[in-house]
């Protein structure tokens, strides 16, 4: 018999991928009746609407894992959905610059990589790069064609209307503070709601570790907030270059360093930095929260990242406090930049989970119970691989009621 009290599906957080997740199951299963709950007045606050709007082609990551599999079917159901919703879009490309004989050997590794993972890139030299962007200094650059630009938060905002039309329903301004799964159903609560349902997808970005542990999943790892600040340049630098201009990342780090991106909407950004954050959703400068302070600093696993990272770590927080270091990261491949260039832009947060032996998560990571499915690591580029992940999502709960 049905019970008209419980849901089917509910779905707890309302960025990007907890929107593709509830749209694909009400495509999947019309009728269905879901909840989407978001702590926040509005969806995608948090990392989908604070982020550089890039499109990824799928280069940079380990074959066969997660992310490379994704990540292209990611970019061009994104591109699909984008034109289907009248969300503007632009495959601007982008460029992978090496400025010294190191990032050359790397760019060459990196190369060889993306041929692994079937990705169209074309291997430049100095005078074709100067010939293309002649702004930008290098000894030689990857270029792919595919990578894309768009507003991430348009992408929600037209998610977040599909759940609806399709007779979802959306509570915004809700916090779940405890999550109780029994044999034939989970409970979700918050200091005002109490709901059922029958299945449960935790799509918690920031709070992912604190969801997963509120319904009692014994997980080895926490989320450490990495701040991701940027600087949009003026104006009459707009059409400093046409492509995204990436330098070539280190392969011990899962940040990708920053680069200059243009924007859907006209802008000309520079950044993310990757600063350890003491607050997982202060966005302002020298934000500090006790208890997400507390647990970086009482965390194991924390410790031993500091212990292995501690020069990137200081260059970082040194480019953080001193806008003269950061714009040295840029004058690297765009020497012409200078300090009054770097204008103010709001920073992002980064959800970076990190095991207890120190290890950087660089694979998304899925954990199921039998009623739930839970969302530990989804960085970067998750955004672009969001309804791929989301259609991962929905297999593993259809297996799981399976059995």
């Amino acid at each position: 018999m049905h019970d008209s009290n419980v849901y089917d599906y509910c779905v707890i957080g309302g960025g990007i991928v907890g929107l593709a997740t509830a749209h694909l199951l009400l495509a999947k299963n019309p009728g269905a009746r879901l909840l989407l709950v978001e702590k926040q007045d509005r969806p995608g606050a948090h990392q989908t609407g604070h982020n550089s709007g890039v499109i990824h082609s799928g280069i940079y990551y380990e074959p066969g894992s997660l992310k490379a599999r994704m990540c292209r079917r990611g970019a061009s159901w994104t591109k699909e959905f984008a034109a289907a919703h009248g969300i503007p879009y632009e495959e601007c490309g982008k460029l992978l610059v090496a400025t010294d004989s190191a990032e050359h050997a790397r760019m060459l590794a990196l190369y060889e990589r993306s041929v692994r993972n079937d990705v169209d890139v074309e291997l430049l030299d100095a005078q074709e790069l100067r010939r293309r962007e002649p702004r930008i200094d290098g000894v030689g650059a990857l270029f792919v064609p595919a990578t894309g630009i768009i507003d991430y938060a348009r992408v929600a905002a037209a998610l977040a209307d599909e759940v609806t039309a399709a007779g979802g329903e959306i509570l915004l301004n809700t916090e779940i503070t405890s999550i109780t799964e029994t044999s034939d159903a989970v409970t979700v609560a918050g200091p005002a709601t109490s709901r059922r349902a029958r299945r449960l997808v935790v799509c918690g970005g920031l709070q992912a570790d604190r969801l997963a542990r509120m319904a009692g999943l014994r997980i080895p790892l926490r989320i450490i907030p990495f701040r991701g600040e940027y600087y949009r340049l003026p104006d009459s630098l707009k059409g400093l270059v046409s492509t995204l201009i990436y330098p070539i990342p280190d392969p011990e780090l899962p940040f990708l360093g920053v680069h200059l991106s243009p924007t859907i909407d006209g802008e000309l950004t520079v950044g993310p930095n990757a600063v350890l954050g003491w607050s997982r959703e202060g966005y302002r400068k020298g934000s500090f929260a006790l208890r997400d302070a507390l647990e970086i600093a009482t965390f194991p696993g924390m410790r031993r990242v500091a212990l292995t990272h501690a020069r990137t770590g200081v260059r970082e927080l040194r480019n953080s406090l001193f806008k003269r270091g950061y714009l040295a990261e840029c004058r690297r491949y765009c020497p012409e930049l200078t300090l009054d260039d770097l204008l103010p832009r709001t920073a992002g947060i980064r959800a970076q989970a990190v095991l207890r032996d120190g290890t950087l998560l660089h694979d998304f990571m899925i954990e199921s119970t039998p009623r739930s499915v839970h969302v530990l690591n989804a960085p970067s580029p998750a955004a672009t691989s969001a309804l791929p992940i989301a259609e991962y999502i929905v297999e593993r709960l259809e297996s799981a009621s399976e059995h």
